[in-house]
């Protein structure tokens, strides 16, 4: 499903099963997985890559190249032991939620099960490895916090 007025530019690949809201601007070469969540408003900039279990509250903000990641102890299907095992996608799949407003620098990774407060900012290039809080500033690899943003963005 995708939203009214939302414009998803040139190879950009939405999966099936993907849900995206209206208003909504999704840049080129970016993957959206069937399973992931779009609220209304967001933008996502060029080549980022969102997997199924990720999902994005309204008015977010994912900037290029943003990865976020679904699987804590990822492995290849085709491995024999897994394939032996049979593992299901609940013996994997951990979801993620980027609430209201968050906002995502370029070329950030967001590991799974986190979340991501109203209104928070991650700076570029930093790796997300624990919950963040509403409208709190994490930079760095890990992501530590460094400050406090106010709605706008703006560092208080």
């Amino acid at each position: 499903m995708i939203g009214d007025d939302t414009k998803i530019w040139a190879f950009a690949h939405v999966m099936a099963g993907a849900e995206i809201g209206a208003d909504c601007n999704i840049g080129d070469h970016a993957f959206i997985e069937t399973g992931a969540t779009v609220g209304n408003g967001v933008t996502i900039k060029n080549n980022v890559l969102i997997w199924k279990g990720v999902h994005i509250a309204d008015y977010a903000f994912i900037g290029p190249s943003v990865v976020f990641t679904n699987d804590r102890r990822p492995r290849s299907p085709r491995m024999p032991l897994i394939k032996e095992n049979g593992l299901s996608e609940e013996d994997w799949l951990v979801e993620t939620f980027v609430e209201e407003g968050a906002s995502i620098g370029a070329n950030a990774t967001i590991l799974p099960g986190i979340r991501l407060g109203k209104y928070c900012l991650v700076g570029a290039g930093s790796v997300v490895t624990k919950d963040v809080k509403p409208f709190t500033l994490v930079v760095g690899n890990p992501a530590c916090v460094v400050g406090k943003v106010d709605e706008e963005g703006r560092r208080l």
